[in-house]
């Protein structure tokens, strides 16, 4: 701390506050010395040591006043806080007596953090089912038709999340397989919607070559393509369908029970669309639309009625997940997996 400081200082920058960082309480003797030496106020010196819920630390740093010492620094005036809602989720969190286990099927999971907002959604939804979270990290491409079961039998929900490239991409269709045909409940978030739609049409509609055109532009049933206004744009940079969008939802739908809401907005960020030319031929054959874009022309959420839970989302919901407000899909995804393992 006290180096830290040092070239902080040859910078000319001088600090006013310091917050520390350690895995255990500091004692009052290490706060005298760092600031008799860093040349701050003893009260300045607070203490950020490691908790077991990463949203236990603004309270920790609410409780060593961090927030009326930054202000009396600044010469303004600080009001004191509403945290009910705050401290009331965390008991929550502390509380929550169910446990629930989630394979999460993905070609990144060496990085954990490649998945946060995944993570910290699926959390979000866990403490608010009063139960806690232990993700099953599955690397996508040890998914074969010998392992499937081994490596997804124990799970009690399975998610198969974004991403590009081919890598893996059948480790994660035989997944969404073996969550449809053996009723685990099932989340697909961008490219696991499509993997969900690719694996329906092959074995549902008996289509053994069904694809997505951007990892196999050969196929003969292509059910996710090209979005039609990105056809010529060869460069990926900047061509992607980016940003909030609308989706309508319709009645009588999963979809429609988690959000209770006839519109929504989410935020995407892919290329690919599920492809049109199929969508009679897939909602014959019993995969329900449940939800569009405002005109129709783009499907946004797929899923199946005789299934306890079996969704797949163009866009991105986690985004939009915080730990006093879960996301209503995540958490309907996880009561799902609750009631399978009850």
């Amino acid at each position: 701390t006290q180096h830290s400081v040092k070239e902080l200082m040859a910078s000319g920058i001088f600090p006013d506050i310091i917050v520390t960082r350690s895995d255990e309480p500091i004692h009052e003797g290490i706060k005298d010395k760092i600031a008799l030496f860093c040349n701050v106020k003893k009260d300045c010196v607070i203490e950020n040591k490691t908790v077991n819920v990463l949203y236990e630390a603004p309270m920790m740093l609410h409780q060593e006043k961090l927030d009326e010492i930054v202000c009396r620094e600044l010469a303004i005036e600080c009001k004191e806080p509403e945290l009910c809602e705050w401290t009331t989720m965390l008991s929550r969190i502390e509380k929550a007596s169910k446990q629930v286990k989630i394979a999460l099927v993905g070609k990144y999971i060496q990085l954990h953090d490649a998945y946060l907002s995944v993570m910290e959604a699926l959390k979000h939804a866990s403490w608010a089912n009063d139960s806690q979270l232990t993700i099953d990290w599955v690397d996508s491409e040890t998914v074969t038709q010998e392992s499937v079961k081994a490596l997804l039998g124990d799970a009690d929900g399975i998610l198969v999340p974004g991403g590009f490239g081919d890598r893996g991409i059948e480790g994660k269709i035989l997944a969404a397989q073996y969550a449809r045909e053996n009723k685990v409940p099932y989340l697909g978030i961008c490219l696991g919607m499509q993997i969900a739609v690719i694996e329906y049409a092959r074995h549902i509609l008996g289509y053994a070559d069904a694809h997505s055109s951007e990892f196999a532009p050969d196929s003969s049933h292509p059910v996710i393509a090209l979005m039609p206004d990105q056809m010529g744009n060869i460069p990926k940079g900047g061509t992607m369908r980016l940003g909030s969008y609308p989706c309508s939802i319709k009645e009588n739908t999963v979809l429609k029970s988690a959000y209770d809401q006839e519109s929504i907005t989410e935020r995407h960020r892919h290329r690919y669309e599920f492809n049109n030319d199929y969508r009679e031929i897939l909602t014959e054959a019993g995969l329900v639309i449940g939800g569009t874009s405002p005109d129709g022309s783009l499907v946004e959420a797929v899923e199946l009625t005789v299934h306890p839970f079996y969704v797949g989302v163009q866009y991105h919901p986690e985004f939009k997940s915080r730990p006093n407000r879960p996301h209503p899909l995540f958490k309907q995804f996880i009561a799902a997996s609750l009631g399978r393992k009850s």
